[in-house]
């Protein structure tokens, strides 16, 4: 038997594909006609065939995540992922259609006003012939979802405890129970590449080793603890701005000889519920050198503008990726933990927003994955300390962060760790966990576009004042994740800050979202 779609052999990728059995493969978009004509004939005598026409649809969209998740009021944009897209695609905002661009039939960028803080459905309509709208995922659009009075819980000082505070939205990725998430198609074979056999480590514990803390190291601060200016030497471009609240004395990672590692310094204020993030630090006499620093709401559920790194490889904030002896001690973790494995290739799945690829091979796992322990692993025989934090695994699972030796879980040094209770985590392996789905999966030629926030003015209530008196800058922005005022404010939250220059100063307004960032300056004149 002999098959044909309009008259085309075995067809193409214009009508269809049809196999030598007869199965019918629909093509990428839709032809127009949109009404094919399949022919099959004899082999023994081209005289003998029979035809019949097929009129084709576009499919029913399906959505599976919108990035970000959390939108101010006023004007947003926000990444679909999900399948089915075709040139025409409509993004519904609570069924009212709002400017959409067709990426892929997996990607689709859209951008709207919410006038109204609230939970508003989002849903991806398709166009005739076929007419069909997909499932409904809710955009947050307004406050965050914890209150900011949670974050003045917080202990202060070096390794505190956040007494129950859990960093970013309920809904943020970290904080999603991914147990009954599908499984990845490849997750097999890419458990394989990492090495089945490969022992888990928990790379944090109490005292030291060879001279330095093990573990990555916080601090956490209040509203007393003065700002300092950070100094980029690599990745500035990419990074945020300060002042930040970090003390030149503060434990770097490695503490107290932290080498050339990694140098990372931590900082959650309680104050204002900021994460304050370096990379490479090295303390100068009143600030700060580092190759990286980022700013983290700890209220919202921002996600870092793609393709920028953080002090991670990943564009990740570290710290809600620790595990941490205080919310061990009280018997549960509610996030995902932060690892690292040797080798990683040119993509990454949200929350990341940056690669660091060091190996072409397919298998490799992008930065962002996200394995989880498989749900028959037995922890009966595990202590009540590790079973928490295997129970976090199987639930939360934990994140690939950055480049490093293969399966090092991250964690917040202490010295009422036990390290050779902690030891027998090295009991697991990586044939012990399995990949969650990983969609949407970003490469450089996918990743996601849309508008950087707007700016519609920056000012300042008088233009030239005497030095220490007060000023008040204000804006207005729509679109942001998080705004920065530098110099000497740093974070802000609202739409004005207070500032009492004693010198003539050029204040620079940082707004910031998963697509860029925009700026805008104002001058204050001393005299």
């Amino acid at each position: 038997m002999w098959w044909s779609v309009n008259g085309v052999p075995d067809g193409n990728t214009s009508v269809g594909i049809i196999s030598p059995s007869g199965a019918y493969t629909a093509p990428a978009s839709l032809p127009s006609p949109n009404t094919i004509t399949i022919t099959a004939t004899s082999a023994a005598s081209s005289s003998v065939s029979a035809s019949s026409a097929v009129t084709l649809l576009n499919p029913t969209p399906t959505i599976e995540s919108i990035t970000p998740s959390n939108a101010g009021t006023g004007a947003f944009t926000v990444a679909i992922a999900g399948s089915g897209f075709v040139a025409g695609s409509r993004v519904l905002l609570s069924s009212a259609a709002i400017a959409t661009t067709f990426i892929s039939s997996r990607q689709l960028t859209a951008t709207g006003t919410a006038p109204a803080a609230g939970s508003f459905p989002v849903t991806v309509e398709n166009p005739d012939p076929g007419a069909s709208v997909s499932n409904a995922v809710n955009l947050q659009v307004g406050s965050a979802t914890q209150a900011s009075s949670n974050c003045s819980q917080i202990s202060l000082g070096p390794g505190a405890s956040l007494n129950g505070f859990v960093p970013f939205a309920a809904d943020n990725l970290w904080n999603q129970d991914v147990s009954s998430a599908a499984v990845d198609p490849n997750s097999a074979a890419i458990i394989n590449f990492i090495g089945a056999s490969v022992a888990v480590h928990p790379d944090f514990g109490a005292g030291q080793y060879a001279g330095s803390t093990i573990g990555i190291p916080y601090t956490a601060v209040g509203a007393g603890q003065s700002l300092v200016p950070i100094n980029f030497t690599a990745y500035g471009d990419e990074s945020d701005p300060g002042p930040m609240p970090i003390a030149t004395t503060f434990p770097i990672e490695g503490y107290p000889n932290p080498g050339s590692g990694d140098r990372h310094v931590l900082v959650v204020d309680n104050s204002n519920c900021f994460l304050y993030e370096l990379y490479s630090s090295y303390p100068q006499s009143n600030s700060w050198n580092a190759d990286s620093a980022a700013i983290w709401d700890l209220l919202g559920d921002q996600q870092r503008p793609y393709t920028w790194t953080s002090a991670d490889a990943a564009g990740l904030p570290i710290f809600p990726g620790l595990a941490r002896y205080d919310e061990v001690a009280a018997g549960k973790i509610s996030h995902a933990l932060r690892f690292t494995l040797q080798q990683s290739r040119a993509a990454f799945v949200p929350p990341a927003s940056h690669f660091a690829a060091n190996s072409s091979n397919p298998l490799a796992a992008p930065m962002g994955m996200r394995v989880r322990l498989k749900a028959s692993f037995d922890v009966s025989g595990f202590s009540a300390t590790n079973q928490v934090i295997l129970n976090a695994l199987k639930k939360y699972g934990m994140i690939m962060a950055d480049n490093g030796s293969s399966m090092y879980i991250s964690g917040a040094p202490d010295d009422r760790w036990n390290n050779d209770d902690l030891h027998n985590l090295s009991q697991l392996q990586a044939q012990d966990f399995e990949v969650v789905q990983m969609t949407p999966l970003y490469t450089q030629s996918t990743v996601p576009t849309g508008a950087s926030p707007q700016v519609t003015s920056f000012s300042s209530n008088v233009s030239s004042i005497a030095s220490g008196s007060p000023v008040t800058l204000a804006w207005q922005v729509t679109g942001a994740s998080y705004l920065i005022v530098s110099p000497q404010i740093g974070a802000v939250r609202g739409s004005s800050v207070s500032v009492s220059p004693t010198q003539t100063t050029t204040y620079t307004l940082y707004a910031t979202n998963a697509f860029g960032r925009t700026t805008a300056t104002v001058a204050v004149t001393v005299h």
